[in-house]
């Protein structure tokens, strides 16, 4: 029988909101990277009162292999590549599939955010939250997108990562709160009894949610 650290996202999101409870009613703002990451950043938010919304981030996939990225996008265009994708991928077609991309990130904005653009967050404590990093690609480019909007301060937030991946992220940003780091990691979902794909549609009712509570 499997142990799972999680029952689903929202025990992850409960959970690692009390692990960053030293931020609560310190008017900072929860950024979720959908749709995995919403009901999580969600549960954060409402922990810590703090503000919340969405970043949107996407991978770049492999054209042969859409499972695997080789690095990723975020919504104000900042881009992360892993180095060893150059020596399979032309500039050009790492170009087409970021513009693929880009268009979809377009789409996820006007129906999941109304349009609105990301908040204003120059010179706030920002909170970057998924339900999981596996290879770290679209929270480096949220990472990279909150930098280029002169946030104060990144934190950034999962239930799981591997070691390597966090450790390397560590460095980049002001702080790091992972809660489970599996000495055999190999995918986020190992760590939740309960894992699917998060429909739009579940993204936008807990957006709906979070504005009828606040």
């Amino acid at each position: 029988m499997l142990d799972y650290a999680f029952e689903n996202r929202t025990d992850a999101g409960e959970k690692l909101g009390r692990a960053l409870g030293k931020y609560k009613d310190k008017g900072v703002l929860v950024l979720a990277i959908p749709r995995g990451g919403v009901e999580v950043g969600y549960q954060v938010a409402r922990y810590l009162n703090a503000d919340f919304s969405i970043i949107i981030a996407r991978k770049l996939p492999y054209p042969d292999n859409p499972e695997a990225g080789f690095g990723a996008i975020s919504e104000d265009g900042s881009t992360f590549v892993f180095e060893h994708a150059k020596t399979w991928l032309s500039e050009k077609g790492i170009e087409i599939i970021a513009d693929e991309q880009q268009r979809e990130i377009s789409r996820r904005v006007q129906v999941l955010r109304g349009g609105r653009p990301l908040p204003d967050i120059a010179g706030k404590t920002v909170i970057l939250v998924d339900d999981g990093i596996a290879m770290g690609s679209t929270m480096r480019a949220a990472i990279a997108n909150c930098q280029n909007a002169k946030a104060g301060r990144i934190v950034v937030a999962a239930p799981v990562s591997g070691t390597d991946v966090a450790n390397a992220i560590g460095v980049i940003v002001d702080e790091i709160v992972i809660l489970e780091k599996p000495a055999f990691f190999r995918a986020v979902a190992q760590v939740y009894r309960d894992w699917y794909d998060v429909p739009d549609r579940e993204v936008l009712d807990i957006l709906e949610q979070w504005q009828r509570q606040r």
